[in-house]
């Protein structure tokens, strides 16, 4: 159902991710908005591995409720406040998706919401249809 891309006639990734992912028709798909690194409580851990891990226990959660998993993803966008966090969050997001990879964007931004924000992970996950459609 899922088909990662990569072309020879262009150069490889960077890091762990695919180029693109072809999904097949009729797969059902879910978006995920923005998960920043807010605990259910409200607390928000201090460093961007921790937020990181939270950003994906939450789309954990959200796909569970799809009856989807992070080997769902089909694409990534994250976002993080300074070039020193790409390592940390990439670290996290490596042990965190599946093989083959996701396709996936990293962008460096000014902020988030609130300034202890670090980091911000979007996803695409797909999976087969229900039964119901």
């Amino acid at each position: 159902m899922l088909r990662p891309l990569s072309p020879p006639a262009i150069r490889p990734p960077f890091a762990r991710y695919s180029h693109a992912v072809e999904v097949a028709a009729g797969a059902r798909l879910v978006f995920v908005s923005g998960q920043l690194g807010a605990n259910p409580d409200d607390t928000v851990p201090d460093t961007v591995e921790g937020q990181a891990e939270r950003c994906f226990d939450n789309i954990t959660a959200i796909l569970a409720e799809a009856g989807l998993a992070l080997a769902d993803i089909v694409r990534i966008d994250a976002y993080v406040t300074a070039r020193e966090h790409m390592k940390g969050y990439m670290a996290v997001r490596d042990r965190r998706v599946a093989s083959p990879p996701p396709a996936s964007t990293l962008m460096i931004v000014g902020g988030f919401t609130r300034p202890e924000f670090l980091v911000e992970i979007e996803v695409v996950a797909a999976g087969a249809p229900t039964e119901q459609g």
